[in-house]
């Protein structure tokens, strides 16, 4: 049997309990018979062998009890570190949450209080507001600027925003949407500016795996080593290998004090790991995962490619070069229509489901986020339908 990756493979996924494709319809209006899911955040593609072998191990054993003896799993994570980061990590710092969206929002419970602020650059992934204000804290939004087609930032515009009630920063890092592969120049700016006004820092580095060549991820201890007291750092193998639902993730925390408050957190919720998870994790960190990363990015670089050159072939649209992640971050400003004008085309027109851009905070109304991590053959048929949905603008 081959274990090589089939990228190119449709995989029909209707009807499997698809939120991406099965709840298309209900949200946006675009029957799933038709349309293209271009929304959630998770890729049209199998995961490794090594993946689907660990399932079908457990499955062949038929016994899903509680998991125990972590001592592989951890391993696994700390050699996937080492090796494709750099970065020595200490099994005891490791904390396995249900995903990064509950490792944000435990970070936001353990470290600040209900009335504390908590500092998003934006636009940036929608989730974290979310959560923030459902938590009963402000979200303290820091905006991004656009030069030269894509995100920078300069903390002088933040000063004026924070206040004495600002007690958390959380990155995201590589960016989504809008791709940036922060440098170590902008990762210590950060660090700086956390260190100034006395916030925890919160990196979601999720996205750290997906990076296009030309560009290097630099996780947030090494940029910035002297923030260790005050960081978390958030890793996952769901984004990487695309096994979202077993809502898996890592919050890794090197600071002993901010440890014990965490971990109070965790204990008090009754949190406990997913075994599924666990076992799914510890076979993608291997030489054979890593191997399949470096497929999948090579063939994520052509998609991004096409997907590009398409769309900025059609007068007033803008897609940023994607620097990491498969989420295309498009501008529509160019157009002169307003977001309801442009989302009826890409909806109703096109029959495309993508991520509005309002969603992700200020910024963001003028955009749409599409995912690419999809059979080249979908992508190309997303692009020749927006060119036909924005034929009257060429």
């Amino acid at each position: 049997m081959s274990t090589a990756p089939n990228f190119d493979e449709i995989i029909n996924r209707h009807g499997t309990h698809s939120v991406k494709w099965d709840m298309m319809e209900k949200l946006y209006g675009v029957p799933a018979s038709e349309g293209i899911a271009m929304w959630v955040a998770d890729m049209e593609f199998r995961p490794p062998h090594c993946v689907q072998k660990a399932v079908e191990d457990m499955a062949a054993h038929g016994l899903y009890g509680y998991y125990g003896d972590d001592r592989a799993y951890l391993e696994s994570i700390r050699w996937w570190m080492a090796h494709r980061h750099g970065w020595e990590v200490p099994a005891e710092a490791i904390f396995t949450t249900h995903g990064l969206v509950n490792g944000t929002a435990l970070c936001v419970d353990a470290f600040t209080a209900p009335g504390d602020g908590v500092v998003l650059m934006s636009p940036v992934y929608h989730a974290f507001a979310r959560v923030i204000r459902a938590a009963g804290r402000e979200v303290v939004e820091c905006p991004l600027k656009t030069e030269a087609g894509r995100y920078v930032f300069d903390t002088a515009d933040w000063e004026a925003r924070i206040t004495p009630r600002t007690k958390m920063f959380v990155l995201c890092s590589p960016h989504n949407p809008g791709g940036r592969v922060w440098s170590v120049a902008e990762l210590q700016a950060i660090a700086a500016f956390c260190e100034k006004h006395d916030l925890i820092l919160v990196s979601d580095e999720i996205h750290h795996d997906l990076v296009y060549p030309g560009h290097k991820h630099t996780v947030m201890p090494l940029a910035a080593p002297g923030i260790v007291d005050r960081l978390v750092v958030m890793s996952a193998t769901t984004k990487t290998f695309n096994i979202a639902g077993s809502h898996s993730g890592n919050v890794i925390i090197l600071n002993p004090e901010l440890r014990t408050r965490f971990a109070a957190r965790m204990n008090a919720l009754g949190i406990s790991a997913n075994s599924f998870g666990l076992f799914m994790a510890t076979a993608a960190y291997s030489a054979e995962g890593a191997a399949w990363v470096d497929a999948l990015m090579a063939y994520l670089d052509g998609n991004r490619r096409l997907f590009d050159e398409g769309v900025n072939a059609i007068p007033g649209l803008a897609s940023m070069k994607l620097e990491a992640t498969y989420l295309a971050w498009v501008d529509f400003a160019g157009t002169g229509m307003a977001p309801a004008e442009f989302i009826a085309r890409v909806e109703k027109g096109a029959k495309i489901a993508t991520n509005h851009g309002a969603s992700f905070g200020l910024g963001g109304d003028n955009f749409l986020r599409f995912n690419l991590a999809a059979p080249r053959a979908q992508v190309a048929e997303a692009v020749a339908r927006l060119q036909a949905a924005f034929a009257d603008l060429q």
